[in-house]
């Protein structure tokens, strides 16, 4: 098995699976999250395209998750109009693709001989563990729009 097209094949299913997800709510907040989500995949499908042809690897970083703490804070002031909490088996259904995608690469990084991969594997795994907790918030928000804010698990969306 090709570890990086597995691995660009998984990004880009991310990918696709978050914009049809954006497309398919009317919260301008929430389709914001998910676009950027969707941005932050392609930047790993990058990652890996480059390391499987040996390429000079980019920073592993997704900057355009940056600010998604002050998304959500607008989102509280705007209330919850246009959220659907239909979508809320959805949202979990990204997050358990978001922790296989992070098991996947802990056991890649663990499994490594290469220690500038084995790095990107960590960082990415990290990465992922982000858009996890992400989407957690964005549950939470769904379910409970007006204490959500408040919840102790935002100091981890603080490091984004």
């Amino acid at each position: 098995m090709d570890i990086f097209a597995y691995a660009m094949q998984m990004e880009k299913d991310g990918e696709i699976y978050y914009r049809e997800l954006s497309a398919q709510t009317e919260n301008d907040g929430i389709k914001n999250i998910l676009t950027r989500l969707a941005n932050a995949e392609v930047v790993h499908y990058k990652i890996f395209q480059a390391m499987k042809s040996k390429e000079q690897l980019q920073e592993t970083d997704s900057k355009n998750l940056a600010g998604i703490k002050n998304i959500f804070a607008q989102l509280k002031e705007n209330g919850p109009s246009g959220v659907n909490s239909t979508q809320v088996d959805l949202y979990r259904k990204a997050q358990d693709l978001e922790e296989k995608t992070r098991d996947f690469y802990l056991e890649q990084a663990k499994e490594s001989k290469n220690e500038d991969e084995k790095a990107i594997f960590q960082k990415l795994a990290n990465e992922e563990k982000k858009h996890y907790l992400i989407l957690e918030n964005i549950i939470n928000f769904v379910n409970k729009p007006a204490t959500w804010l408040e919840n102790p698990e935002w100091y981890n969306v603080e490091e984004l």
